[in-house]
């Protein structure tokens, strides 16, 4: 197991990173290793760090204005070559639709509910990290 997975969080609101981080926690599930979190708060800053490499999970607020989060979702999954899986935060269940067209991985709704985001973040951590092995 790797010692450490990246977990880019992009939102314009820094209460909600702090939801996503504090829902996480600092190791989602005991078979996963620890997270560090990679905060965004603009497209620019989201495209230069998955440019960069080493971003192990996305997680993306599908509220965030200007460039909502399904939208970033469909563009960096177009524009960026194995693109790491992504979480959206979407707005209410019946967005669900929205998150499929924009190809996330996964979806979970926004307040974050820590059990469901934790559980979320860990299938595609440990997806993710299969890949890599």
């Amino acid at each position: 197991m790797q010692p450490t997975a990246t977990v880019l969080v992009y939102s314009d609101d820094a209460r909600t990173r702090e939801q996503v981080r504090l829902a996480a926690g600092r190791r989602p599930a005991a078979d996963v290793p620890p997270v560090e979190f990679l905060e965004c708060a603009t497209l620019p800053a989201v495209l230069s760090a998955l440019g960069r490499g080493g971003v192990d999970v996305c997680v993306l607020d599908g509220e965030t204005a200007p460039a909502g989060g399904m939208g970033v979702c469909r563009q960096i999954k177009d524009e960026i070559f194995d693109c790491p899986p992504v979480l959206l935060l979407i707005g209410r269940p019946q967005d669900a639709w929205l998150a499929t067209w924009s190809r996330a991985d996964a979806a979970v709704t926004h307040p974050v509910d820590p059990v469901g985001f934790a559980d979320s973040l860990a299938s595609l951590l440990r997806h993710r990290l299969s890949v890599e092995a």
